[in-house]
């Protein structure tokens, strides 16, 4: 069952943004920072559903939406 971006994922991506620490196209890394964030839901949200990460990474929007739509 494929999970949904919630706004407590967004809030994690954008967290582990901040760190400044990878680029964020470096999923492993993010993963990583994630998992040592305990951003458990990030991690499993990557896992499970890369386009959707990198969708938003690209347009800062989720399910095919892009932030102007939101």
């Amino acid at each position: 069952m494929a999970i949904v971006m919630t706004e407590t994922i967004k809030e994690q991506i954008l967290a582990v943004r901040d760190t400044g620490e990878t680029n964020m196209f470096d999923t492993n890394a993010v993963q990583r920072i994630a998992f040592d964030m305990e951003f458990y839901e990030l991690v499993s949200f990557i896992e499970d559903d890369r386009k959707a990460y990198a969708r938003f990474i690209l347009t800062g929007g989720a399910n095919g939406t892009n932030k102007s739509e939101v």
